[in-house]
């Protein structure tokens, strides 16, 4: 009997142990991931990217990628990575990198600045119209969703919109030269928040944001990828041209939230004159901070006060680029 019992026990650990292994294996085994750490060697150039204590944008998404490069690999993917140390590569060369390779996905790790110090939220960009890249907006909302709950335990708003609200007239050079590839570009949080940026310095914070990304990469890489159209095979939006990098950190890039709100009172007002303020408040607010969940709602606005001020046409691009370059999450 015990001769009986002790042969099963060598069959069970042969011949199960392989099922036991398929069934744990994750989504992300053999899959190519290209991780970008965003900028890198600028320094000495570019004081844009500093949060109130000195901590550079740059330091933290290297610091982010190298902790979540050995995560993925040990889940067995296999990591492309754009830099491993505090260089200036090309945009070019980063793209590059990931279509040559035929990467599964493209994820760039970044955090963001703004303004008003008092913001901290993630924001989730893909490229072009999201009625034509499917996969990337799948693959943003799964980001969106781990990164709320891993560092804000989903007590913030999310972010998840088009590059184009950034660069108007031909979004991100990364995703635009990856696009066919699941791709975004993901600002986990604000080094200008003072608070974070102290939370962004502890490699125990960090390691909490790449777990984040692993998350999210598996939940994608579990289901079926989405289709990814031709740009511009759906929609063609003219551009909106929104506030770049020194002018969001303005005295009136500042005013983003008061000029929504006073944009609201207006709105409730009957007459043209208060429609046309509070249709030029919601434009100001959406200019400043245009990949905020705010600009999301100002586009709405002004959709609906351009068909109230007799402009129909003007009105259904502005809900059509509310649409398609502002994507609703499970978060909100």
């Amino acid at each position: 009997m015990k001769r009986f019992t002790f042969l099963l026990f060598i069959l069970s650990a042969v011949y199960c142990q392989p099922i036991l292994a398929q069934k744990q294996q994750s989504p992300l085994a053999g899959k190519i991931i290209c991780l970008d750490a965003g900028h890198g060697g600028t320094a000495a150039t570019d004081s844009y990217r500093a949060g109130p204590a000195g901590e550079r944008e740059e330091w933290i998404n290297l610091r982010v990628a190298l902790l979540l490069q050995k995560m993925l690999e040990k889940k067995g993917a296999k990591v492309l990575m754009t830099r491993t140390a505090d260089d200036d590569i090309p945009l070019a060369e980063r793209a590059k990198l990931a279509m040559e390779n035929r990467a599964d996905v493209f994820l760039s790790v970044h955090h963001n600045a703004t303004a008003d110090p008092n913001v901290n939220f993630p924001i989730i960009y893909f490229h072009g119209n999201a009625s034509e890249n499917e996969a990337s907006v799948a693959l943003g909302k799964d980001v969106a969703q781990a990164l709320s709950q891993h560092l804000y335990q989903g007590s913030t708003p999310v972010s998840l919109v088009s590059d184009h609200t950034i660069f108007a007239t031909a979004g991100t050079k990364v995703l635009r030269d990856t696009y066919g590839i699941p791709g975004v570009i993901a600002e986990a949080s604000f080094f200008t928040n003072a608070a974070e940026e102290r939370r962004l310095k502890k490699k125990k914070y960090n390691r909490r944001e790449a777990q984040a990304y692993v998350a999210a990469l598996e939940e994608f890489l579990g289901e079926p990828v989405p289709a990814i159209l031709p740009k511009n095979s759906v929609v063609n939006l003219p551009s909106f041209r929104a506030f770049q990098e020194a002018e969001r950190m303005s005295k009136t890039a500042r005013l983003w939230h008061q000029d929504y709100v006073k944009g609201l009172e207006l709105m409730e007002h009957q007459d043209t004159t208060s429609w046309q303020q509070a249709y030029e408040l919601f434009t100001r607010s959406a200019r400043s901070f245009p990949d905020s969940y705010v600009a999301a709602q100002c586009h709405v606005y002004r959709a609906i006060l351009l068909e109230q001020l007799g402009k129909p046409d003007e009105a259904l691009v502005e809900a059509t680029r509310a649409r398609e370059h502002y994507v609703r999450t499970s978060i909100e």
